[in-house]
């Protein structure tokens, strides 16, 4: 996920790799790796570059951040929700907690086609 201030972002990407970080199920890494490490059986080809966007809130942030199984996981572990506390750290530098800015998740895909096979 992309905020398109850095201060933000370094907030988010804190709570993602370290608060959270630990909770994320293993396979996470797929889709973190693009899904690079799959067997892939065909002849891959370049994949042009998506991204899907989204104009939300703080509040519309941080609810998307709460469906997050780590997020859920650790609410599990510890007892204790983490997103008031990001809430606050984010609180000041967002501004008003309605004003709305753009989100965005760089989509990976992978593309290829099958061999092809010779007509005998």
């Amino acid at each position: 996920m992309v905020l398109p201030d850095a201060a933000l972002q370094h907030t988010l990407d804190r709570f993602y790799s370290e608060t959270v970080g630990p909770y994320w199920p293993p396979e996470r890494r797929l889709v973190e790796e693009g899904y690079g490490g799959l067997p892939f059986p065909f002849i891959e080809i370049p994949a042009p570059a998506f991204v899907m966007e989204l104009r939300t809130s703080m509040e519309g942030l941080l609810g998307y951040l709460g469906t997050w199984s780590a997020t859920q996981r650790y609410v599990h572990a510890t007892g204790r929700d983490p997103l008031p506390e990001l809430a606050r750290e984010i609180g000041s530098r967002w501004g008003d907690p309605r004003a709305q800015t753009i989100v965005r998740w760089p989509l990976s895909l992978r593309v290829g086609r099958t061999r092809s096979v010779s007509a005998a």
